[in-house]
């Protein structure tokens, strides 16, 4: 009984300080709702913190226009219209070339990264955790400098080569990015409060997934584009369509319920949208296949200091022959067709935009009903925010740069004489007489050639 008494009571020396570990620990769990108690009971009992109720932002005019109507028809008119308005602008920003595309790009990734920061700041708001918001936004601008640092040592290696103080960030753009990153970790651990471990771990780990949807993605975004504006234009504007068609069809045919995350989507929405969509892609593949402002790679002119779209179109885009199958001969009457092979990668982009792509609307749907929330925001009247219509466009975007490097791209010159040029001279002339010796040895330099060297 002696010794029982004593391990009750006796404890760890240190047990004062594990009871306050414990109890700050407890004091932090309170912010999860779901641990404990909750857990026991289930995630369908746990209680989320609640949002504030988005606001409805709708022109004022537009509600009055439509004020007879039924609140279905009325969302569809208002829907239909603001799809509309930014399809337009969509092809206007196309127009004003690649330079703006880019900028586009930086300002929806910069929205989507606020609004999915914005919900985690609100849900926990009370706990005003210290520089999670300043830290948040830090961290977004050394990825980006790093993603960008990037492209711009990629695709302007002839600026790069002319300006010295970006020969220094070029040649040490890994180790400036890292030393950047390394200050907002350490940053954070400085900020770490004992009564708020856990809280201020999980704010570090949705910062960094949000990076991870957001600002990784867009990059690809951007790459995308790089490899000729069809390349970024054709699989957005199939998401576009694939939305749309699909919301058109469950809207008159819709009966039978596709997901539980989406309770809205209907399977008759699904197909429809999905055939829509192959059909579209199709046509608009072989209108835009046509012109070199789409087809060709996007390359910086040193000499004009713009960005240049001019080239000879590669064999995708050249129209080809194609002998039909013969089942297809006996059902058309026809044994050959005329296509541009990028057609026919266009028939396997919507095909993915329409059957995978929906699941990144689904993981959003799951998101938002995780956080009792309607919409990521209030942004656009009838839609929600920016993240609602590009929930789909990122993973479509990791999908096509993934197409390209697998199926597309082979080695680009202009690539590869960029490095060239960023090499000491002895090693220039070494690689030199390595490929002239590769040249002579398959037949490829006539003799006259070799004598002049």
């Amino acid at each position: 009984m002696t010794e029982l008494r004593r391990r009750g009571g006796g404890g760890d020396p240190d047990s004062t300080e594990n009871i306050s570990d414990k109890e700050a620990d407890g004091d932090d769990r309170l912010a999860f709702p779901g641990e404990g108690e909750g857990e026991m009971e289930g995630d369908s009992k746990a209680e989320t913190p609640d949002m504030p109720p988005s606001t409805d932002n709708t022109p004022q005019c537009l509600n009055k226009a439509l004020e007879g109507l039924s609140s279905r028809w009325k969302n569809w008119w208002i829907r239909g219209i603001l799809s509309m308005t930014m399809i337009t602008g969509f092809f206007l920003i196309i127009y004003l070339g690649p330079i703006m595309l880019i900028f586009v790009v930086m300002g929806v990734q910069i929205k989507c990264f606020h609004e999915i920061i914005t919900i985690g700041y609100r849900v926990y708001h009370s706990y005003d955790l210290p520089w999670f918001r300043t830290l948040s936004w830090y961290f977004l601008i050394c990825v980006n400098y790093f993603f960008y640092g990037e492209t711009v040592a990629d695709y302007f290696g002839a600026l790069v080569q002319r300006e010295e103080p970006l020969q220094f960030l070029v040649r040490y753009h890994r180790f400036i990015s890292f030393a950047l990153y390394l200050a907002g970790f350490c940053m954070f651990v400085l900020s770490l409060v004992k009564k708020h471990y856990r809280l201020q771990f999980y704010m570090f780990a949705w910062t960094h997934v949000t990076l991870l949807i957001v600002v990784t993605q867009s990059h690809l975004v951007i790459q995308n584009l790089f490899e000729g504006m069809i390349w970024f234009i054709v699989p957005i504007s199939i998401v576009i369509c694939n939305d749309i068609m699909a919301y058109l069809f469950g809207f008159f045919f819709g009966r039978t319920p596709l997901i539980k995350l989406s309770p809205k989507k209907t399977w008759e929405g699904f197909i429809g949208g999905f055939f829509a969509t192959v059909v579209f892609s199709f046509f608009f593949a072989y209108l835009l296949s046509q012109y070199q402002y789409f087809v060709c790679p996007v390359e910086y002119n040193s000499e004009t200091n713009r960005f240049a779209v001019e080239c000879e179109p590669s064999h995708l885009f050249m129209m080809q022959e194609y002998t039909l199958p013969a089942v297809v001969q006996n059902a058309v009457r026809w044994k050959t067709v005329n296509l541009y092979p990028f057609q026919i990668h266009s028939i396997a982009l919507s095909t993915f935009a329409s059957l995978i792509g929906p699941f990144g609307g689904f993981f959003a749907s799951g998101f938002k009903r995780a956080f009792k929330i309607k919409d990521f925001a209030d942004t656009i009247p009838g839609h929600g925010g920016i993240m609602d219509r590009f929930d789909c466009q990122y993973l479509m975007a990791t999908f096509v740069h993934v197409y390209i490097a697998s199926f597309i791209r082979g080695p680009n010159p202009s690539k590869v004489l960029q490095q060239l040029l960023v090499l000491q001279p002895e090693q220039q002339l070494s690689i030199f007489n390595t490929l002239r010796n590769h040249l002579r040895e398959r037949g490829m330099l006539p003799p006259a050639v070799e004598e002049a060297q």
